[in-house]
């Protein structure tokens, strides 16, 4: 069960798996609440079908920061935490490849989607880098995510399209399921923003 933090002390309780790390040769270390990401399942109600086309999505790319299984915290514009005692379900460069998947997958409109290695007759791939997936404090515990997206035509290798695509949540509290719920929120609104844009420039 998450553990509510209060913000005066968010600092406090935010350092507490550095402790934990001092004292694991000592006695047993603390289990993390695991958390996962929803995969949209309302994009894409509209426009024509692509069972035509097949699309690739390679997991996305990200700065060591976000690239792990930590629940990043922004505490001001240059200095980063992590969350106590929660992780994400996968390194979250994967966790958001999967999801991104399955939202396509949901829409039931393109011929075939997969990651690579699935030996798909891939058109094109859905590249993407995560550019912030993280609770802002500055901004009242507002979860942040910003995904940004390019659509590379596999037969040629040219660019077909690219945006950057940005969702804000608040928290509806200060628990550490608050604050993923948030994040969640704004996934899936960029996850949906990033499938309906891609069927419309396919």
């Amino acid at each position: 069960m998450a553990v509510a933090i209060r913000p005066a002390t968010i600092r406090a309780v935010l350092a507490f798996p550095i402790v934990l790390l001092s004292l694991s040769s000592c006695g047993t270390a603390a289990k993390n609440d695991t958390f996962d990401l929803s995969a949209s399942s309302l994009a894409a109600t509209e426009g024509r079908s692509l069972k035509s086309r097949q699309v690739l999505v390679p997991e996305p790319t990200a700065l060591k920061t976000l690239d792990s299984e930590n629940i990043v915290v922004r505490l001001s514009s240059s200095e980063v935490q992590y969350l106590a005692n929660s992780q994400w379900s996968d390194r979250l460069p994967r966790l958001v490849q999967s999801k991104l998947v399955e939202a396509f997958e949901n829409t039931g409109k393109l011929g075939g989607v997969g990651r690579p290695g699935q030996g798909l007759a891939i058109d094109y791939q859905v590249v993407t880098d995560i550019r912030s997936f993280e609770i802002d404090t500055k901004g009242g515990n507002t979860a942040v995510v910003e995904i940004s997206v390019k659509i590379l035509n596999d037969r040629n290798g040219t660019i077909k399209a690219q945006q950057s695509f940005k969702a804000e949540t608040r928290s509806s509290g200060t628990s550490n399921a608050a604050f993923v719920k948030s994040l969640d929120g704004a996934f899936a609104a960029v996850s949906r923003q990033i499938v309906d844009w891609t069927l419309k420039s396919l």
